[in-house]
C-alpha cells in the first residue's frame, strides 16, 4: 500500500501523518510531498525518516492512495495527474467539493456511495463535517426544515501563520498580520474571503456542502462564520427547525447512540462541549441541547470538534480506511 501525502509539512498534513500512525493504516511506502524547497528534507513517520519527494516523483511511483492537503490550486493541477496513473485521491481542499462529478464524503454518512471508479474524492470543509455528523441522524428521524448555524472557528483553520499571529499578539507583538485585524481579544465575522452576495466563502461552504453530503435539497440552511482567538477546535451554535416534533430526551438518546458523536449535556455540573477538551480527539461533541421556545418543532444545540482531526485529517484517513476495507483501491 503505497501512499502519497501532498502537503506533508503543513498543519493538516502533519496531523494526517499522526492519524495514519495512530490508526496503524497499512502504509508500506510513504511518499511525502511538499514545496520544491523542502524536497530532499525528511519527516518522521512511524519512527523512521522519510525523504520528501517532488510531485512528479510521487506521481511516477503510482501510489494506491494520495492524500491531498495543499490548497485548491495544487489539487486542481495535480489530483487529475495522480488519478490518471490509477491513484485514488482524497482531497482536503474545496477544489472538487461541489463538482457533481466527484463525491463529497463523510464516511459515517455516505461512504457506501464510493466505487472503484471514484478516483478523486472530496473531503468536506471542517465546519461542515461536524455539522452534518449531527444533522444526519436527526434528519432521518425528524426531517430537517431549516438550519441556522453560527460558527466560532479556531485560528488553526487558517493555518500556521494565523497561529503565529495569535501567539505573538498574546505576547504583545502586533507585527504579524494574517487577518485584517488583531485576533487576540477579538472576534472576526470574516472567515475566508467575501463573495459578491456579502457571504464569505466559508459561509457558502456551510450552506451548500451539507445538502450534497446528505443528498437532500428539501431543507434550507444559512450561516455566519466567525474567527475567534482559540488555537484548536471549531464551535457551532445551531438552531434546527424540523418537520416533525420531538422530545429532548429522544434527541439526546439518538445522538448518544450515533457513532462518532459524544453527548456532553449536564448543565447542573457545567458539562458541555468546549474546544479546549475536543483538541486531539476524533469525536464530535454535542451539548446545550434544548427546545427553542420561540418556535414550534425547533431545537438549539452547541457542536464542537477538533477541526484538524475529524474536520480534516481523520475524516480523510477514514475515507482511505473504507477504500482499503472494501477493496476499492
Amino acid at each position: 500500500m503505497k501512499v502519497a501525502l501532498v502537503g506533508a509539512t503543513g498543519m493538516v498534513g502533519q496531523v494526517m501523518l499522526k492519524v495514519l500512525e495512530e490508526k496503524n493504516f497499512p502504509v508500506t511506502e510513504l511518499f511525502p510531498v511538499a514545496s520544491e524547497k523542502s524536497v530532499g528534507k525528511t519527516i518522521t513517520f512511524k519512527s523512521k525518516e522519510c525523504k520528501i519527494v517532488s510531485m512528479q516523483d510521487a506521481i511516477e511511483a503510482k501510489p494506491e492512495i494520495a492524500l491531498f492537503s495543499a490548497g485548491g490550486d495544487i489539487s486542481l493541477e495535480f489530483a487529475p495527474k495522480f488519478a490518471a496513473v490509477g491513484t485514488t485521491v482524497i482531497d482536503n481542499s474545496s477544489a472538487f467539493r461541489m463538482n457533481f462529478a466527484h463525491k463529497l464524503i463523510v464516511p459515517e454518512i455516505n461512504a457506501k456511495t464510493l466505487t472503484k471508479e471514484d478516483k478523486i474524492i472530496a473531503n468536506p470543509n471542517c465546519s461542515t463535517i461536524q455539522l452534518v455528523m449531527v444533522l444526519h441522524p436527526l434528519n432521518k428521524k425528524y426531517n430537517l426544515k431549516r438550519v441556522v448555524v453560527s460558527t466560532y472557528q479556531s485560528v488553526t483553520g487558517t493555518g500556521k501563520n494565523a497561529v503565529d499571529q495569535l501567539n505573538s499578539e498574546v505576547l504583545g507583538d502586533k507585527s504579524k498580520k494574517v487577518y485584517p485585524y488583531e485576533i487576540f481579544k477579538n472576534a472576526l465575522p470574516h472567515c475566508d474571503v467575501f463573495s459578491e452576495n456579502d457571504y464569505t466563502k466559508e459561509e457558502i461552504k456551510l450552506m451548500t456542502e451539507p445538502l450534497k453530503i446528505l443528498d437532500d435539497n428539501s431543507f434550507k440552511l444559512t450561516a455566519t462564520a466567525v474567527r475567534v482567538p482559540v488555537q484548536g477546535g471549531h464551535s457551532e451554535s445551531v438552531n434546527i427547525e424540523f418537520e416533525n416534533d420531538f422530545e429532548i430526551e429522544d434527541i439526546k438518546e439518538l445522538l448518544s447512540k450515533t457513532p462518532g458523536i459524544i453527548v456532553q449535556d449536564d448543565v447542573k455540573n457545567n458539562l458541555y462541549p468546549m474546544p479546549l477538551y475536543s483538541e486531539g480527539k476524533d469525536e464530535v461533541f454535542v451539548g446545550r441541547i434544548r427546545r427553542d421556545n420561540s418556535q414550534d418543532k425547533t431545537l438549539n444545540m452547541w457542536i464542537v470538534a477538533d477541526n484538524l482531526r475529524k474536520g480534516a485529517a481523520t475524516n480523510a484517513v477514514q475515507i482511505a480506511e473504507y477504500l482499503v476495507k472494501n477493496n476499492l483501491v
